[in-house]
């Protein structure tokens, strides 16, 4: 089996197991060139090529650089490394973009040319579902419809119909979660309610959310301070989880729920490309 086809294996098993890494492909040489077009590379999050070969020294540091900030906006880069004579001619300097493409120098004796394209592959966002309400089920399959990793844990036995869900857990604990950005709702109404916002408060992630009232929630924060849980990690649970538009059925509090996990996603998406454009 080639090389090729082996990097190209990785990606699909990495993707299907759900995790973040950079597909790094050279496009185009130019001269004398360890790598050739073609060549692909597997990047993970801490800097580790996996899989693959894009060259040496070269290249690498200015592509682990786009790696890094690929995987931190989710935008694609193309870097040409090139000899400082020729980026002098073009009038562009190590570090500088031009239409899309980050220039960066080659100060090894090949002076050759590479531009290396850099793909993140980022898993669906996370959302994790405590609950087998009606609220939890219909938030599970609209969630689907627009991209979500959705685990659903609920006591099987509460369970009146199978979850429109990637991973479904008997019981609180969802177990472990891949590395996305996750969003949380307690969604128990009524069964099993602190249980739940126990395991909640304890997943690290960008959104938590129970469904109630503020006075329900208030009397369980009670409840679960006095039962030894930190109370900052209590207060970020939002209540009444959703946004305010006046929803009355499961499937309107549900959508209502995912405009504001919407809003908060997309907030974040906004900071990094902000930061990664700056």
């Amino acid at each position: 089996m080639g090389v090729h086809v082996e990097v190209m294996d990785l990606v699909a098993q990495m993707k299907a197991a759900e995790q973040a890494f950079v597909l790094a492909t050279v496009v185009r040489t130019v001269s004398v060139t360890a790598a050739k077009a073609g060549a692909k590379a597997i990047i993970r999050p801490d800097g580790t090529i996996v899989a693959g070969w894009i060259g040496g020294g070269c290249a690498r540091g200015a592509v682990l650089k786009a790696a890094r900030e690929a995987l931190s906006d989710g935008e694609p880069r193309m870097v040409s490394v090139q000899p400082e004579n020729l980026l002098a001619e073009l009038g562009v300097r190590p570090g500088e973009s031009r239409d899309g493409v980050r220039f960066a120098s080659n100060m090894c004796p090949s002076k050759g040319t590479m531009d290396i394209f850099v793909e993140p592959m980022l898993p669906h966002p996370s959302l994790v579902i405590l609950g087998a309400s009606p609220v939890a089920l219909s938030l599970a399959a609209q969630a689907r419809q627009l991209g979500y990793h959705v685990t659903l844990a609920a006591p099987a036995s509460d369970l009146v119909a199978t979850p429109d869900a990637n991973v479904v857990i008997d019981g609180f604990d969802p177990g472990r979660l891949n590395d996305a950005r996750r969003f949380v709702v307690v969604s128990t109404q009524g069964k099993g309610d602190e249980a739940a916002l126990k395991q909640a408060v304890a997943i690290d992630a960008a959104y938590h959310a129970f469904v109630g009232s503020k006075r329900k929630m208030s009397a369980l924060r009670d409840k679960l301070t006095a039962a030894g849980l930190d109370i900052a990690a209590i207060d970020r649970v939002k209540a009444p989880a959703g946004l305010d538009l006046g929803a009355i059925t499961p499937e309107e509090i549900a959508m209502s729920i995912l405009a504001e996990i919407t809003i908060e996603r997309r907030r974040g998406q906004r900071a990094a490309n902000s930061i990664a454009r700056s």
